[in-house]
């Protein structure tokens, strides 16, 4: 694993991008350039002790003096939402690391985008990008509420590729016209709540569609087996017991790791497989990237089988 930047960056500005969608503008400190990213990137943000959230960067890739990112108040959320909301003003500084991308813009000849609430965040650059590259695509972006849709009117300079849908005004997304007619060398990106990722799932054809998920997939039912899991830089051989996760398991042995989200949602614990095979049970790799078994995210997959070989 490559090392991750990390640095304590500065609230620049604090504005509204719809009701209770607060976007933050982030620089360093002294004035130094941030690292490079793509559209679908993320940043882990470290709001306090135990308190550590993933959000999109939605502004513009080319500007290397600050990071947009929009945080969606969810009331029923543990915490972080209502941390930056109620508490963090201009001028405040919070430890930020990344970006990740595990939800690239890849080459394609036409794109079509659905975004549900706050998962226009991700997408946004990818719009900017499309436009600038001259690809042909379109965005149909759903919301409770007309007023709750973030960065309506940055999406109004696209005219008629953008079809806005609040559910009070038009109902459910219209998926079927979206969707169901998809031409070959067409890809679909989707992002927002999980039952329209599973939605949009259910209408695509297989290998077309990418998706980022805010919400861990519900894990299987069935009783987990122990098995052993050997870290070759460390030297050591740990059992993983039933209902353990990889992760607990080797920071209980004393293994510094990177971790965050611990649900399978950000790729923050992403960690290279050596031997055996992982069985994958985030919400991050690719289904070419699964069939591999270079890589696994140890706070929730396992191994299928008895060993695993960990490049830890």
């Amino acid at each position: 694993m490559t090392d991750v930047y990390e640095a304590e960056l500065v609230v620049d500005r604090r504005e509204s991008a719809a009701d209770g969608v607060l976007a933050l503008t982030l620089r360093h400190p002294l004035g130094e350039r941030l690292p490079a990213w793509e559209p679908g990137a993320h940043v882990d943000v470290v709001l306090g002790p135990e308190l550590e959230r993933q959000y999109s960067l939605c502004g513009d890739p080319a500007d290397r003096d600050r990071w947009r990112i929009a945080v969606l108040r969810e009331p029923a959320g543990r915490g972080g939402s209502a941390h930056v909301h109620e508490q963090l003003e201009p001028g405040d500084k919070v430890r930020v690391r990344g970006p990740r991308n595990h939800f690239r813009l890849e080459p394609a000849g036409r794109y079509r985008f659905v975004a549900g609430g706050i998962g226009i965040t991700p997408i946004l650059p990818m719009l900017a990008a499309c436009e600038a590259a001259g690809a042909d695509w379109t965005l149909l972006y759903g919301g409770r509420t007309r007023r709750s849709m973030a960065f309506t009117e940055d999406l109004g300079r696209y005219g008629e590729r953008v079809t806005l849908a609040p559910q009070d005004e038009s109902g459910l997304l219209d998926l079927a016209a979206a969707l169901d007619d998809i031409p070959d060398g067409t890809l679909v990106y989707c992002c927002g709540p999980g039952p329209l990722l599973d939605a949009v799932q259910e209408r695509c054809p297989s290998g077309v569609l990418r998706v980022e998920r805010f919400q861990p997939k519900e894990q299987p039912a069935d009783v987990d087996e122990e098995f052993e899991v050997e870290l070759a830089q460390s030297r050591l051989t740990l059992t993983v017991a039933p209902g353990a996760s990889v992760l607990d398991t080797v920071r209980e042995a004393g293994i510094e790791v990177l971790y965050s989200c611990t649900e399978g949602t950000c790729g923050t614990c992403e960690t290279d497989v050596l031997d055996g095979t992982p069985d994958h049970r985030d919400c991050v790799l690719t289904p070419q990237e699964r069939e591999s078994g270079e890589t696994m995210m140890i706070c929730v997959s396992r191994c299928r089988g008895k060993r695993l070989v960990l490049d830890l």
